[in-house]
């Protein structure tokens, strides 16, 4: 039992690729709760529906996007923010599901940023042909605190940037189950992702879903 237990932690530890330092992906991480989160997603779907949001500059995203927390993001003509309401509806967006909150806890722990608490979920849907440009995360108050990035479903490209939109990006092939922390030096990388390919998961269908926590607030 005692040598199960190791054997476990080794083959966990030997799944981590670090990236840059603060920069972590964690290979199928997710795996061991995917069925109670794509029970959740239905729950928070129904309750705030993705919509593809359009951006101060007037463009529709090819992301389309939802919530869950206190807080959710999202963008307009005025500009990018976090809500406590859903805009579509004036409601709270739904609560973070625990098995959310504990993923994305034991994820930040595991890579050295413990007492990790979001309060934001970010639900990406990317059907083929979708795809982010290169960004940072800056909306939040407080860069203390890591991004916790979860991907379902159907693989994609990640780019992963420097600290300029200028730098080269790095690419990374992210499959269902992977989870990605960065924080600390790595917090305001730059990062996006290609436009996503064919294909299909049993899970998610014809899309892959990103779960991305962040602490808001």
């Amino acid at each position: 039992m005692t040598l199960s237990l190791f054997e476990g932690v080794t083959q966990r530890q030997a799944q981590r690729e670090e990236l840059c330092p603060g920069a972590t992906v964690l290979r199928g991480f997710a795996i061991r709760d995917e069925a109670a989160i794509f029970a959740q997603l239905s729950n928070i779907t129904t309750a705030a529906p993705f919509r593809h949001m359009v951006t101060p500059g007037g463009f529709r995203m090819s992301v389309a996007i939802t919530n869950c927390g206190s807080f959710g993001w999202v963008t307009d003509r005025t500009g990018y923010r976090y809500d406590r309401a859903n805009p579509e509806n004036g409601k709270p967006w739904p609560s973070m599901p625990d098995v959310f909150l504990k993923l994305a806890q034991d994820a930040a722990a595991s890579v050295g940023f413990p007492n990790y608490v979001p309060d934001a979920c970010l639900v990406n849907r990317y059907e083929p042909g979708a795809r982010l440009s290169l960004h940072q995360d800056k909306n939040e108050r407080d860069f203390n605190a890591p991004i916790v990035s979860v991907s379902l479903g159907i693989s994609a490209v990640f780019l992963w940037g420097g600290l300029r939109r200028g730098d080269k990006p790095m690419r990374v092939q992210l499959t269902h189950g992977d989870v990605m922390v960065w924080g600390g030096p790595a917090r305001l990388h730059y990062h996006g992702v290609l436009p996503l390919k064919d294909g299909y998961h049993p899970l998610a269908g014809a899309c892959r879903i990103n779960l991305t926590f962040r602490k808001a607030a």
